[in-house]
């Protein structure tokens, strides 16, 4: 039997879903709220855009895969930061998005991508930036958090990095796809618009989780713009812009555009708004429309409180993004879409 059912937003327009369990009277005790099935709690998404039809089962493919991934490592007692770098390194491994294997070419027609991690306990985040030659940017940043006293290293220093960590080099034709080199050329052209022409493909991935013991973190991981500059660098691997995680307040991955994301700050806006006082749904909506109203930008974020509480909101056409806790699998791409499912079903 089908277990899976749809429900539809009452607004027209408006990315969304948040899940908000009623707690009652505020609970204290993390063991209270593993109890109940909140914790632990993980929450991905593909990219913010517009999507092609084509392309669309694809990202959706990918995005539960990449939750019951991260979610598998909670539920085996392991640490959130462990889940958000396991379910980002699935999807970079994924050609169908835009991070690791797929990124988008520079305008040389190369890879050079950005990654994030951070931990909501101590604060400690570790970045990089225009790297490449790395299948999986995700682990290099969080040897850059574990092995540095560096929050970010870039290009040819990160590389000569992940050297010294025994991570080893890949060719980069192979992280190339005949879909980014396609787009690639396409957009090449004097008259193109690579801002616009990224949202034809699935932007920046990420995920955000809150473990058993209650601790948070966040990861991010990207190609970049379409055929953008060598050496340009985006919000993805600038703390407080591509992501933030706080054990006082939450985590929060956006996607989107980075020039647009970098002047509003937009995870730690979002994360601000928690802090006093507002839900994962509330503050998410708030920093979008600020981002939208002061520099015209658009894009989506996963976002998640102490308590077990997220959102995945978005004001682009469409957002894949998945959910995963208390066994149950939340996921969806358009606007107002939630399905649901048993976390073991494998469909």
């Amino acid at each position: 039997m089908d277990q899976s059912k749809r429900r539809r937003g009452r607004r027209e327009g408006e990315g969304r879903k948040s899940y908000r369990p009623s707690l009652g009277k505020e609970r204290s005790k993390r063991l209270s709220l593993c109890l109940i099935g909140m914790l632990p709690v993980l929450v991905v998404h593909g990219g913010a855009g517009q999507i092609p039809k084509e392309r669309v089962e694809m990202a959706s493919a990918g995005v539960r895969a990449a939750a019951r991934a991260g979610y598998a490592v909670l539920q085996g007692g392991r640490s959130s930061m462990d889940a958000v770098v396991e379910a980002v390194t699935n999807l970079e491994n994924n050609p169908s998005f835009n991070a690791g294997y797929g990124s988008v070419l520079n305008v040389k027609g190369e890879v050079e991508m950005d990654a994030i991690v951070m931990d909501g306990r101590t604060l400690a985040s570790g970045a990089v930036s225009a790297v490449r030659n790395i299948a999986n940017p995700i682990q290099l940043a969080r040897l850059v958090m574990e092995q540095t006293s560096h929050l970010c290293l870039t290009a040819g220093g990160a590389g000569q990095f992940a050297r010294a960590m025994g991570m080893p080099e890949v060719p980069g034709d192979s992280l190339i796809t005949e879909y980014a080199r396609m787009r690639w050329k396409k957009n090449l052209a004097p008259n193109a618009n690579p801002v616009e022409s990224q949202m034809g493909k699935m932007g920046t991935v990420g995920a955000v989780a809150v473990d058993e013991d209650g601790n948070i973190a966040c990861a991010t991981s990207t190609g970049g713009m379409l055929n953008k500059m060598e050496g340009r660098v985006g919000d993805t691997a600038c703390i407080g812009c591509g992501g933030y995680a706080d054990n006082r307040a939450g985590a929060v991955s956006p996607t989107g555009h980075g020039e647009a994301i970098m002047k509003v700050t937009l995870a730690r806006l979002i994360l601000f708004h928690m802090a006093q006082g507002m839900s994962p749904e509330e503050a998410s909506d708030l920093g979008l429309a600020t981002m939208k109203e002061r520099v015209e930008g658009l894009g989506g974020v996963v976002t998640v409180d102490p308590q077990g509480r997220w959102a995945a909101r978005f004001t682009t056409t469409q957002m894949a993004w998945a959910a995963a806790q208390g066994g149950t699998l939340h996921f969806g791409v358009f606007s107002g879409e939630d399905v649901t499912q048993d976390i073991g079903d494998p469909n």
